[in-house]
């Protein structure tokens, strides 16, 4: 619970926990333990570290002052947007399997962001217990909703640009706080003062989708320069031929993963989900994060576990392929702030 990378648990919901744990409960939290543990580690090794040479291709292109074309641009935006999404989504799912391990009960941190529907459910299911420590300690002291509409908007943009300066005190990291503090204030001003007809769900996700990634690029840049440089290649202000050597991939290659990552992160449930039918409830008190938000509902296709030889089958291939890899990829990334 010290990690500032999540979940971020208050004492309150910790500490009761403490060597109150019924003996007959040990093996089942054991074993749903390992599980979740599993399925995090893949996520790290597997698919982020996998997909972190292409971002890294990109972005470091654009920190030497060169600029992409536009759709090596994209193509990293993309890239580091599955990148961070899997290697965050994998350690907090690492974080509440050992944690389950010992038989306590961790909030879920992360509950399929990408399905999102708007920026104020993104960060209702990004970073879930950051969130509510910026609401709380941070958004309700200012006053918060209670203190008229364009306060109100003032008060989000500052929590934001606050938690964007938490994760790092550089000015790209003001940039990301301060674009998500503006559009999660047009998201409420939209809801107050529009009255024209709402995008389908496939359409708002992928607009929501597409904002994010737009935002996530001062996030990975190395500075200013660099996150404008790769805006204006985005925006086709680039060069027309590639420059970008993609590691082991073809150009066709990372088109054809970026859109495999993108059914994945769509498609399939996340790892709440999946568990839900073994355990309930997965979180602490508190907490409803489990349940699926919004018009963005996931299913669990099938997938929820329960203890059977096929599932053993698959966490054991799941550990194996992630310790074969473990060693070649870098430390997570929020490790940094």
């Amino acid at each position: 619970p010290q990690l500032i990378a999540g979940p971020i648990v208050h004492h309150r919901e910790m500490m009761p926990q403490i060597g109150r744990q019924p003996r007959e409960r040990r093996v089942p939290d054991l074993v749903l333990g390992i599980v979740i543990f599993a399925i995090g580690l893949a996520k790290k090794v597997i698919i982020a570290d996998g997909i972190a040479p292409i971002s890294d291709a990109v972005f470091d292109l654009a920190a030497m002052g060169a600029v992409p074309s536009t759709g090596e641009a994209w193509a990293g935006a993309l890239a580091f947007g599955f990148q961070i999404y899997f290697d965050f989504s994998g350690y907090s799912d690492m974080a509440v399997g050992l944690a389950r391990m010992f038989g306590i009960a961790l909030p879920v941190n992360f509950a399929s962001p990408y399905k999102a529907s708007s920026i104020i459910e993104f960060w209702q299911r990004w970073h879930i217990t950051l969130s509510r420590f910026l609401r709380d300690y941070l958004y309700i002291p200012m006053g918060g909703g209670r203190v008229g509409e364009w306060r109100r908007y003032r008060n989000i943009v500052v929590t934001m640009l606050l938690g964007g300066i938490w994760h790092g005190a550089g000015w790209t990291f003001v940039l990301w706080g301060l674009l998500h503090g503006l559009l999660i204030t047009a998201d409420h001003a939209r809801r107050r003062f529009w009255r024209g007809p709402d995008l389908p769900l496939w359409g708002a996700r992928a607009l929501t989708f597409a904002l994010v990634t737009i935002a996530w690029v001062p996030f990975r840049a190395a500075d200013l320069a660099t996150t404008f440089r790769l805006y204006g290649a985005m925006t086709g202000m680039g060069p027309s031929v590639e420059a970008t050597a993609w590691p082991f991939y073809s150009p066709a290659g990372v088109w054809l993963l970026l859109a495999a990552l993108l059914a994945f992160a769509w498609l399939l449930p996340n790892t709440a989900e999946i568990m839900k039918p073994a355990v309930a409830p997965l979180t602490t008190p508190g907490y409803p994060a489990v349940e699926p938000v919004g018009r963005a509902a996931g299913w669990t296709m099938g997938l929820g576990f329960h203890p059977s030889g096929g599932w053993a089958l698959a966490i054991a291939l799941l550990l194996s392929l992630s310790l074969i890899g473990v060693g070649n990829g870098g430390a997570f990334i929020y490790y940094q702030f």
